[in-house]
């Protein structure tokens, strides 16, 4: 008997102190405790997500180590179980903060999880209540313990937007060996891109949703997060092959951005514009057509606004938001009414974009709705919301897949915006 626990013991060793190991178990170390749902990990630029999802609530201490830098995680009441082995699998090489994950059944009962950091962190640890489809869950946001400048990093992309067109003249005359003369080759000669107004226009792209909420879900098993986030890339690249527009996006990838966070972003970067972009979803399977919208006042135009509206502000009940990083500006600019000259900005915005769409495709309503959109409250930004189709129609949901749907959505988008800003050209230059 003494021998048999003297071999356990050494394994237990054996797993815990080997550095490189993922997880090796065998039948005799598996016991089950809490049921362990599932577990994802999202990682971003500003922070990397790790989620625990389980039946029953889990409680936890944690601890951060040095030399080298490791966040030590004890899950009370949980025993080590096959589930929790997708946790060390699902890190990727690539995560800006986590190296690899380690776990082991420290105690009886209490699971630890060791991160092995690339940096020096501050962690987030907080739980959520279950709502929607998800049961419990426990979340760890691993942040940068010296993040970066967020307006460093924009302006850092967009450095290569010349903004002045004598010295893209001047450029391209110093490469051409001193003058700018037609070429007499096959190549097309260099083209020196127009510019139409006085200054450098910034453009907030902000696809909807992402990571722990995947948006509207269609019948085919499509998530919004997914395809919106693919039209977003695409009309940053279509904005950005005009001189005249550099963009931001709130997310570039699959992870969660909470509502507040998303307008606060757009407004650091002092955004001249903030185009939102979603999937629409009903009750009606056949509800379809495209869909404009900018903030109300006064309340939703329509059951329908006021339906979405409430349906789009849970995200951040479903994509789980942290409170502890909650910016009370932020939640006391969401609280503030916008100003008038904002929605009347917006609604001349909207209306532009809906007549580009509705040139190919259907639309739900022919003009701009307004609704209580929390992502649409910056006060001093003409702010849209484009739902570009009923992904909860599978007619629609097959477009919302279809590429070169996409693509012209997108192109409808940029055209839109052109005829606003040669309406309402930009005079005043704001230092960033």
């Amino acid at each position: 008997m003494r021998n048999i626990k003297r071999q356990s013991l050494k394994k237990l060793f054996y797993i815990w102190s080997a550095p490189s190991l993922l997880l090796t178990l065998g039948p005799h170390e598996l016991s089950y405790g809490a049921n362990l749902i599932a577990v994802r990990v999202w990682p971003a630029e500003e922070y990397t997500r790790v989620t625990l999802e389980s039946d029953v609530p889990l409680e936890i201490n944690h601890q951060l180590l040095k030399s080298p830098d490791r966040l030590v995680i004890d899950i009370q009441g949980l025993d080590l179980n096959v589930s929790i082995k997708e946790l060390v699998s699902k890190v990727s090489q690539n995560d800006p903060f986590i190296a690899q994950v380690r776990v082991g059944q420290f105690q009886p009962k209490i699971v630890r999880i060791v991160f092995d950091l690339k940096e020096e962190i501050k962690p987030q640890l907080f739980s959520l209540a279950p709502v929607g489809n998800y049961k419990n869950r426990l979340l760890f946001d691993l942040y940068s313990a010296n993040p970066p400048d967020p307006v460093a990093i924009f302006l850092s992309k967009n450095i290569t937007k010349l903004e002045d067109e004598d010295e893209i003249a001047s450029i391209v005359k110093k490469n051409m060996g001193g003058s700018i003369t037609p070429q007499t080759s096959n190549t097309p000669p260099q083209v020196i891109p127009k510019k139409k107004f006085a200054r450098m226009i910034t453009i907030a792209i902000d696809p909807g949703h992402g990571g722990e909420d995947p948006g509207a879900i269609g019948s085919s098993g499509s998530k919004e997060k997914d395809i919106v986030l693919s039209m977003g890339l695409r009309l940053k690249k279509m904005l950005d092959a005009h001189l005249d527009f550099r963009t931001f996006m709130t997310r570039d990838a699959d992870y969660f951005v909470p509502l507040g966070t998303r307008v606060q972003k757009a407004r650091r970067v002092q955004a001249d514009l903030f185009i939102s972009i979603h999937a629409d979803a009903f009750v009606l399977p056949n509800a379809k057509g495209a869909s404009v919208f900018a903030l109300s006042q006064q309340g939703a135009s329509s059951t329908a606004a006021r339906w979405l509206a409430n349906k789009e502000n849970s995200s951040d009940l479903i994509g789980g938001l942290n409170i502890k990083t909650k910016d009370p500006q932020v939640a006391q600019l969401l609280l503030d009414m916008a100003t008038t000259a904002q929605i009347k900005d917006s609604l001349q915005l909207g209306s532009s974009i809906i007549k580009e769409i509705g040139e190919f495709a259907s639309l739900h309503k022919s003009f701009v709705e307004q609704a209580s959109f929390a992502v649409l409250k910056a006060p001093d930004i003409p702010s849209i919301l484009v739902e570009t189709a009923f992904i909860s129609n599978p007619e629609e949901e097959a477009k919302l897949l279809d590429e070169g749907y996409q693509e012209r959505i997108c192109s409808a988008i940029l055209k839109g915006i052109y005829q606003y800003l040669e309406k309402n050209p930009p005079t005043i230059r704001r230092s960033v």
